[in-house]
Formats: C-alpha cells, structure tokens, sequence
C-alpha cells in the first residue's frame, strides 16, 4: 500500500495542516500505517502537485501560516478506486524484540525481559489512548447508536483493530514476563557469547 492511500484515509476526516496530519496519523492511522512527520509532509507536497489535494494558507498573528489539506473530486475518486483494488496480502510481522526473544536463551536475559515489559508499557498506554478516542467517538453513546447515527464507520472499525492488536500485545508480554521470571527463577538467566567467537 502506497502512504498516499493511508494519507487520503486520514483526510476523509476533514481539512488538516500537516502537523494536525501527523497527529491524527499517530492517534488513528498509526495503528495500521506508520509513517514519519517528514514523510507524510513529502507525499502531502507530491499529492497536491498530482491534483489529489489542494491546500489553503491561514494566516496565523503570534505563529508561522500554515497550509490546510483537504481532497479535492480527484483525490476522493482516487480513495473510490483503491478501495476496489483487492489488498495486498496481509502484513508480515517484523518485530526485533521477536527475534531477541528468540535469542533470550543464549543472550542477556534481564535486557530481553526489561524489553518485554517496555512492551507491556507502550502497549498498555496505547490501548488506553485508543480508549479515549473510543469514548470521544461515541460521546456518551451505545456502540449500537453510534453504529446507527455515526456518518462514517471506517474510522471506529480501524479503531477496534487497532485495540485488539494492542490487547493481544499485552496478552503476549505479560505471558512472556512469567515464562521468563519462572526461567529464571529455575535458574536458567541465560549468558552472552563471548565477543569474537
């Protein structure tokens, strides 16, 4: 998938400064696209400059202008064609805490576990970040009314994903943290190669 598409995901939203993208992008679609602030600001200048969106310069007293992106007709037929393309086969994992997981037996194990449970941390905090949106979405209420009454559905959608992902994160890292604690309390803390051989 192209950062354009997830980019034109974020705009369907509404109008939005680059630096509002960016913080949109990492309350919503981060959750299924990641992407720098520098990279969205490259593609945002490449989509105007193909006609997919247009901006507008506000004016601003005590801070710099800044620019407004919004879909143009283009832009919105080009999220009406990629929703019909079929998606790419799904994502591939590439986690390197999974490959120093591996690795735990043979390696340092206090690191491995200290960075499992940073894991838990970030996961726990995005999940609870993801729960306020949640919440700031359904405004006071039930997911069925909100369903009925919502205009668009995509976002909240997105959203469970995002949640499930990251209670399944939880899941797993709390899990690991007792097999290693047990691990270790066996007496197994794992050692580190010797450099050089």
């Amino acid at each position: 998938m192209a950062l354009r598409n997830a980019v034109m995901a974020a705009l369907l939203e509404g109008e939005a400064s680059g630096y509002d993208l960016a913080k949109a992008f990492d309350a919503t679609v981060a959750n299924f696209w990641m992407s720098t602030p520098q990279q969205l600001y490259r593609e945002l200048e490449r989509m105007a400059a193909e006609g997919l969106v247009t901006a507008r310069v506000v004016e601003q007293e005590r801070r710099p202008n800044k620019r407004l992106f919004s879909l143009t007709r283009a832009g919105r037929e080009a999220v009406r064609a990629y929703t019909a393309e079929p998606p790419g086969r799904p994502a591939v994992i590439r986690d390197e805490l999974m490959v120093k997981v591996q690795c735990a037996d043979v390696g340092d194990m206090a690191a491995v576990r200290a960075a499992v449970a940073e894991r838990v941390e970030w996961a726990t905090a995005k999940l609870a970040r993801y729960e306020r949106i949640r919440q700031r979405l359904l405004d006071g209420r039930t997911e069925d009314r909100y369903l009925a009454e919502a205009e668009r559905i995509g976002p909240y959608l997105t959203l469970l994903r995002g949640m499930s992902f990251e209670r399944e994160n939880l899941r797993w890292g709390e899990t690991a943290l007792r097999l290693l604690d047990r691990r270790g309390a066996a007496g197994h803390g794992g050692e580190c190669w010797p450099h050089g051989g």
